[in-house]
């Protein structure tokens, strides 16, 4: 059968996005066909799309998506046509009307929750969900730096952070923004241009530094963040916004009072079935309780999914984006 979706056959900026109609298979044994009815935009997605994180061309491009199951191959039992679901994982083609996906890997959707949320949720909360519980987990009474406070993971840490009794300080990069981030969990706001950030966020916290900053920003923001650590600090280090961090010799860790860095991935956490599902069950249970709120701020068409990406690496976007098939 004949489906649409976006397609990359070099690497690029966004003018490299096509929309084509491409054939689709029958679902094979352990597969479903996903008919998408919402996307996830991921900042990810653009590092596929300029090579940052090089996939084989020609490529689809997305993470995430939510839709409804129209049919599955054999052998599976789990999941059945009409179900709504949502998944994250490779490869990468959500950006497609219909897609195929291994079964064992597709997440219902509680009733509670909408296609869009789901789509505009699962890999943003998944990976909060890492950075907070498992990266660095956050204690009552912590103090915490999140960069892009106010973008999807931020908008969706930055609460669960609150939820868990940590002092949040968030990292925005205009006063639209601020005014967003401390409505959904930040204690404190700061610009990203500030001339010293360190001693502001030291400021903050009466001279001691926070116990772990959470940066997706990359090159620009990577010393500023340690030297906004405590002693024994965790620098969690999940994204390249501004380009993929410089190499740096492990001494200026040692000089700034024994530091820790990680580099996590969110797929090192979720790699089987049951550590996936019992992630979901984590999150699906912080966003039922309503401590976390998904907030779908942009809605682009499918086919304009250029934009989309012109749009978030401007930074004009807040909270989460979809697109729509």
């Amino acid at each position: 059968m004949k489906t649409r979706a976006i397609r990359i056959h070099e690497h690029g900026g966004p003018e490299v996005l096509r929309f084509e109609t491409v054939e689709l298979a029958e679902p094979g044994p352990g597969e479903a066909r996903i008919r998408h009815t919402a996307i996830g935009l991921n900042f990810i997605d653009t590092y596929h799309r300029t090579g940052l994180y090089p996939v084989e061309l020609p490529s689809g491009l997305g993470s995430e998506a939510a839709g409804i199951v129209e049919a599955v191959g054999a052998g599976v039992d789990s999941i059945a046509p009409g179900d709504r679901v949502v998944y994250t994982g490779r490869p990468a083609d959500a950006y497609s009307e219909q897609r195929n996906f291994a079964a064992d890997r597709l997440v219902p959707i509680p009733d509670a929750v909408s296609d869009e949320q789901a789509a505009a949720g699962l890999l943003k909360g998944l990976t909060a969900w890492y950075l907070l519980k498992r990266s660095y987990p956050v204690r009552d009474g912590d103090a915490i730096l999140l960069h892009a406070a106010a973008g999807g993971v931020g908008s969706l840490a930055s609460q669960w952070a609150r939820h868990l009794g940590a002092t949040v300080i968030g990292v925005v990069s205009t006063e639209q923004k601020a005014g967003l981030a401390r409505t959904q969990g930040c204690h404190h706001v700061l610009m990203s241009d500030h001339d010293d950030l360190p001693g502001a966020v030291r400021e903050l916290t009466g001279g001691e530094g926070v116990a772990a900053v959470y940066d997706s920003v990359g090159r620009d923001t990577f010393f500023d963040s340690l030297d906004a650590l405590r002693p024994h600090g965790v620098m969690v280090s999940f994204g390249n916004a501004s380009g993929p961090v410089d190499p740096f010799s492990p001494a200026e860790l040692a000089k700034r009072h024994s530091l820790y860095v990680t580099r996590p991935i969110l797929f090192d956490f979720i790699d089987t079935r049951e550590r996936l599902f019992a992630a979901c069950d984590e999150w699906f249970e912080v966003v039922g309780s309503g401590a976390v709120k998904i907030c779908v701020n942009q809605r682009y068409p499918l086919a304009e999914a250029a934009q989309a990406h012109r749009d978030l690496e401007a930074r004009k976007t807040t909270g989460s984006t979809v697109l729509l098939p």
